[in-house]
């Protein structure tokens, strides 16, 4: 594996001499390659967990199990979820019982059988570690599910899925001003914030993150079981996103309030705003990646996306261009503000997380297809980005990629290489939609 990546990576090189046909063919063999041999081999059957089922979360650089392997919902439905698109996409039956082992530990394991919903972290062995539950977590076992159903047609995990979403609807969703409640007890019931939670705390805010995730396990439940509520709520969801999450400027709010007032600290002092940074920033990562869910759901509800839809997201991906882009080495940065007595836009965090940047690849090479001859030039930013991730992101060495870029975070060449919040789920769509979309307009060149 170490040799043919590595050679991989250094066929870019020069890579922009060659017609933009050639650059896309060999873009996709490159991306074939790192989404096998560099991502799928490396995680399984590797991370499969035979003592106690589900998943192994935590790896080493190396790829070394490490720690005591509790497990997050999140994760144990992104890795059922990689793997049944892995046995679809690549016609192969032996990735199903590989997603059958997320499934059966959502199922045995993590859904609370008193009151409903899935638990969101878990011993190794499947003992609860909080009674808290989150709308995020459980929209995440929704699309893991689905997915499995979806490879496998066993009707027991679509009747999982159905039963989390009857869940969300009965506890999370909020009737009066929409959206979905994230934090809930464990009884279902919405945990309210009081005055004691700390202002840097997102203890009972509704937010921008649960909210397109959410968006995301809607439309992989309605591709399985077009159920009128579920097209109701991805309706919903949809619009909520679109018409008031994004900003006028093009960017996501983080945070609301039950009744979605954006949480801002704008005017406050830069003391201030740099404490609760986590609660108000733009995140340039969510904005490209939104603009790929919504232009998704919007295909699913409409039959294509809707021009409203598509304007929103190509003002979302501009914006990230403009203001959060390295043009000096690729990639988009993490983390910016908009101060208000500084010109623009800061950039607060220079680092570049792997997911941002999976992300971005899928959505650029989307739009360079829908608007060929915009001045954004969204084509030779899809191949600096697979440039920068070739060359910044994946480990050549030992598979996957790091967790952050190593031209602005060289230390992470030897942190994790997975962990509860990181897996194979952003890598392996991203390549795979990439893929899947070069393939598909060879016919028009």
């Amino acid at each position: 594996m170490k040799g043919t990546l590595i050679g991989c990576a250094c066929f870019l090189t020069g890579l922009s001499a060659y017609p933009q046909a050639a650059r896309l063919d060999s873009v996709e063999a490159q991306m074939r390659v790192a989404a096998k041999q560099g991502l799928l081999d490396v995680y399984y059957p590797r991370d499969i967990d035979t003592l106690y089922g589900g998943y192994l979360s935590s790896f080493s650089y190396d790829f070394r199990p490490v720690g005591n392997q509790e497990k997050m919902i999140v994760t144990q439905a992104r890795h059922t979820w990689s793997t049944a698109k892995a046995a679809l996409f690549y016609h192969d039956s032996s990735y199903v019982p590989l997603s059958r082992q997320g499934f059966l530990f959502l199922r045995d394991k993590m859904w609370d059988k008193e009151y409903g919903g899935f638990y969101n972290l878990v011993t190794r062995d499947g003992t609860p570690l909080s009674t808290i539950k989150e709308a995020y977590g459980n929209a995440f076992a929704i699309y893991g599910l689905g997915a499995y159903y979806e490879c496998s047609h066993e009707t027991a995990a679509l009747d999982l899925a159905k039963r989390a979403f009857r869940w969300l609807e009965k506890y999370s969703h909020d009737p009066v001003y929409g959206g979905y409640y994230q934090h809930l007890n464990r009884d279902g019931s919405h945990v309210i914030r009081t005055k004691d939670v700390p202002s840097t705390s997102d203890l009972g805010y509704k937010d921008q993150n649960s909210s397109i995730h959410i968006l995301e396990a809607l439309s992989e439940l309605y591709e399985v079981w077009p159920d009128p509520l579920v097209k109701k709520r991805l309706q919903e969801m949809l619009l909520l996103i679109r018409d008031r999450i994004v900003t006028p400027r093009g960017y996501l709010q983080m945070y609301f309030t039950p009744d979605w007032k954006a949480v801002s600290y704008r005017d406050a002092p830069d003391s201030v705003i740099r404490k609760n940074h986590y609660i108000d920033h733009v995140s340039f990562g969510h904005d490209v990646e939104t603009a790929y869910l919504m232009q998704e759901a919007s295909t699913l509800l409409y039959g294509r996306p809707d021009g409203k839809t598509l304007a929103i997201g190509k003002k979302m991906v501009d914006h990230a261009l403009r203001n959060g882009w390295d043009s000096a080495n690729g990639g988009f940065y993490d983390e910016g503000y908009y101060f208000k007595d500084r010109p623009g836009l800061t950039i607060t965090y220079r680092g570049k997380n792997w997911w941002a940047q999976a992300e971005a690849l899928n959505t650029l090479l989307m739009f360079s297809y829908r608007y060929p001859g915009d001045p954004m030039h969204y084509r030779e930013k899809f191949f600096r980005e697979w440039q920068y991730v070739n060359q910044y992101l994946i480990d050549h060495e030992h598979g996957d990629w790091y967790e952050e870029g190593l031209d602005t975070s060289p230390e992470y060449r030897t942190r994790l290489k997975a962990q509860i919040w990181k897996g194979s789920y952003h890598n392996f769509r991203a390549l795979m939609n990439c893929i899947t979309r070069i393939e598909a307009h060879k016919k028009d060149r």
